[in-house]
């Protein structure tokens, strides 16, 4: 056997001794320990008490514009959609027949105006010549010749105004500042005084209400703790709203008309609050949700990342347990700023496992580490002094 044929065959020998002590290394697994996982540690903070109700815009005011005289509309002086003020003039009525009146009534006033001197100076006549020349019968129909002249002009100044009146009403303006509607007439159009049909309406939008609807099982509910002190009533009530595409309107509104009437069809108690409304975003008839700070309380902020909902809706996380992971099912009353505001299930100290939930089983051992959760959201482990703080791997950040 040469040389060569040698070297093979302990090449050989070599390969299936390495096979042949492969399986029995690949059945000894590698030691397990402890799972490294985030903690934070809980306090319990004073925390403002959110109640998010359903609410539709309604306009605060929308009047119907109807005619006061009879006429024909001779012109439209307003372009629909565009912002008017409350004096506006929009609709024409022909003046022709009104001028007339108005006219007319002012001859009149001047007719009576000119027989109250002479009525007046008939009865002082007579009244000097009574006892001689005059009677008493005569006295007394001068003073009644002169209290109807002085009847006559009063009322020629009335039907004076009447007519300057009906004549101001032929120019039909805005009652108020707002957006008016189309015109449901033409130029040309016989209109009369009081018809049923209007000829537009102006709708106000700023500011604008909105009706909101409490559940009113649930308001109770807040009043008997309120009573009992385990919530601070808030000194004003205001409402935030967020809009149908899900952005949160800039400004607040306040509370208008409180409720005081439960509706028989929905077990719900109507509130009005007013918002601003410049731009006019809000429009009458949208449908929003507002929340309203009820009041503020006692309570622990858990982070959304590291609380998970079942099936049964029942909220739960994970806390470090003398280095074991315990579940604890959470009782909530909210949410505010990406934080579930929690009642029960925890107390001040313990330390709320915030990353490494993937996987994990009650009672699993665990090597918790303090982290920190930054204002993105970000977790990060808790630096040494003098040094920024490190965000978790990926593989340390547990999904819920």
């Amino acid at each position: 056997m040469n040389r060569r044929h040698l070297l093979c065959l302990a090449r050989t020998g070599s390969i299936l001794a390495a096979l042949w002590a492969s399986p029995g290394q690949a059945q000894q697994p590698p030691a397990q320990g402890a799972r490294a996982v985030g903690t934070i540690v809980l306090q319990s903070e004073s925390v403002p008490l959110i109640s998010t109700i359903p609410g539709r815009a309604v306009a605060r005011d929308a009047v119907s514009i109807r005619p006061r005289v009879d006429g024909f509309v001779t012109d439209i002086l307003y372009s629909p959609g565009q912002p008017i003020k409350a004096g506006a003039p929009m609709f024409q009525i022909d003046r022709t027949t009104y001028q007339a009146s108005v006219e007319q009534a002012r001859a009149n006033l001047a007719s009576a105006k000119a027989a109250v001197p002479q009525a007046q100076a008939a009865y002082d006549r007579t009244r000097r010549l009574q006892g001689s020349a005059a009677t008493q019968s005569s006295l007394e129909e001068a003073l009644a010749t002169l209290e109807q002249a002085q009847a006559a002009e009063m009322a020629a100044e009335a039907a004076l105004r009447t007519a300057e009146a009906q004549l101001s009403w032929t120019t039909i303006t805005s009652p108020l500042d707002g957006l008016p509607s189309v015109s449901a007439v033409s130029v040309g159009d016989l209109v009369t005084a009081g018809q049923s049909d209007a000829l537009a309406t102006v709708t106000q939008l700023d500011p604008i209400d909105v009706d909101m609807f409490e559940p009113s099982a649930r308001l109770q509910r807040i009043r008997d703790r309120i009573e009992a002190g385990t919530i601070q009533r808030a000194d004003s009530i205001n409402a935030q709203l967020t809009l149908e595409n899900g952005r949160t309107y800039a400004a607040k509104g306040e509370l208008v008309a409180p409720g005081f009437e439960v509706s028989t069809s929905t077990g719900a108690i109507d509130f009005r609050f007013r918002f601003e409304n410049p731009e006019r975003r809000i429009l009458p008839g949208m449908f929003v949700r507002g929340s309203i700070e009820i009041g503020r309380i006692q309570a622990i902020l858990v982070p959304q990342m590291a609380a998970t909902r079942g099936r049964d809706g029942t909220l739960s996380a994970w806390v470090a347990e003398d280095g074991k992971a315990v579940r604890r099912t959470l009782t909530e009353e909210g949410v505010h700023e990406n934080a579930w505001i929690v009642t029960g299930g925890l107390n001040p100290g313990e330390r709320l496992i915030v990353n490494g939930t993937t996987g994990l089983a009650q009672g699993a051992e665990i090597a918790p580490t303090p982290v920190e959760i930054d204002e993105n959201g970000v977790v990060r482990d808790l630096p040494p002094d003098g040094t920024d703080p490190a965000p978790a791997t990926p593989a340390d950040a547990g999904t819920n």
